[in-house]
């Protein structure tokens, strides 16, 4: 049985601190691991991560940054009501739809449905996010929007 008084780590599996200053039989003696002369052989903090030599600092040369960008903003691809004339009266208009007809570059983004121009025909639209002035325009126009997680709200 192991007791815990006898518990040690491995053999060569901790080393030594460095020792400097001890005299020259130690290996480190004289300047101690610090070279000769200069700002770094002295003691105290030493010089700054952004130090340049003396060169004015990239921090310093480059205007101050304001704001931040916030990672977890939800960017939209955004039609608007009077792109959607392209398609035939009562068809379904989705993001896979308006893909095909190369009215947004990319189904992986969440779509949303500005009210810009007019529609004159009625579809079925299914949009994860619509204003109103859309919602408008088109329920006018005899169509119908089917807002993603709308379920959810209803109920």
């Amino acid at each position: 049985m192991v007791r815990q008084d006898d518990l040690a780590p491995a053999h060569g599996s901790k080393k030594g601190k460095k020792r400097v200053g001890r005299g020259l039989g130690s290996g480190h003696g004289t300047y101690s691991g610090r070279g000769m002369k200069g700002q770094k052989a002295r003691s105290g903090p030493g010089i700054h991560p952004y130090f340049e030599g003396g060169q004015l600092p990239l921090v310093k040369r480059l205007p101050a940054k304001r704001g931040f960008t916030n990672i977890f903003k939800k960017v939209y691809c955004v039609v608007n009501v009077g792109r959607l004339s392209i398609f035939e009266p009562n068809s379904v208009v989705d993001r896979r739809s308006l893909l095909k007809a190369r009215v947004i570059r990319s189904a992986a983004k969440p779509l949303k449905l500005l009210g810009g121009g007019a529609l004159d025909r009625a579809l079925i639209v299914r949009a994860d996010k619509v204003s109103a002035a859309a919602r408008d325009k088109i329920e006018a126009a005899g169509g119908r929007v089917e807002e993603a997680g709308s379920a959810a709200k209803a109920s």
